[in-house]
């Protein structure tokens, strides 16, 4: 026979289980933030929505509006790029062809800039070839897909050696941009120190007729790498960075 004592229904609900009385106190505070918070659920809802933005908007993308008409034609005055800013934070380094904002204060002027990189850390910039075209590492660059129409990669001749850890930039109108051409004979030689990169510009979302993504254009995949980079000599009449 079997003696073992057997639960009855009484045993078995008699007693809260695991975890309630944790989740009754959670839900009891949040009761009583409610209730002592004006406008109740829909307030503390609209608070936490706003930390969300903010917490989202100080480590992962951020929105940047388009000052001026340097980056013309892709970019207008006006137009709302969302900025990637993780791009960059887990070993990862900005590309040729990229589109980046960045802090230029002490380089370029106390505020913040968009510009697409042409050189990075290394690279031997020169301008122009017999053609007129931009070199980088002794590889004409073909710019015509998102150059301002009738603009020249540049009236300015420059031989630029690019020092690691920070980049050479310029706008895509280029007879409307202040860019790296225009410091060459400031501190810092025009460079952007990478770390002064806020993030990659991925998307335009704003105005939504203009919504589209921002990709690297694929004029910059044949120019080899700096180490294979032939020596060239000083261009005449150019700046040295």
């Amino acid at each position: 026979m079997d003696t073992e004592a057997q639960p009855t229904e009484r045993d078995r609900s008699s007693g809260p289980g695991p975890g309630v009385t944790e989740g009754r106190s959670r839900f009891a505070f949040l009761t009583r933030v409610t209730d002592w918070l004006p406008g109740g659920r829909l307030t503390l809802t609209l608070f936490t929505c706003l930390a969300f933005l903010l917490v989202l908007n100080a480590l992962v993308v951020q929105p940047f509006q388009i000052p001026s008409g340097s980056m013309e034609q892709g970019l207008r005055i006006g137009d709302r790029v969302l900025v990637n800013k993780l791009a960059y934070r887990f070993g990862a380094q900005p590309r040729r062809g990229d589109v980046v904002v960045f802090d230029g204060s002490g380089y370029f002027g106390d505020a913040d800039y968009i510009k697409r990189v042409v050189g990075v850390g290394g690279d031997r910039v020169v301008c122009c070839d017999k053609k007129g075209r931009i070199e980088v590492n002794g590889r004409p660059v073909d710019e015509t897909s998102f150059l301002y129409p009738g603009d020249a990669p540049s009236t300015v001749p420059f031989y630029v050696e690019v020092p690691e850890g920070t980049l050479f930039v310029l706008g895509d109108h280029r007879s409307d941009s202040s860019d790296s051409r225009d410091h060459l004979g400031s501190p810092g030689g025009g460079m952007i120190p990478v770390g002064d990169v806020i993030g990659r510009a991925d998307w335009i979302i704003w105005p939504h007729a203009h919504w589209t993504h921002l990709t690297r254009p694929a004029a910059y995949a044949r120019v080899p790498a700096s180490a294979a980079a032939p020596q060239r000599p000083r261009v005449a009449g150019a700046a040295h960075g």
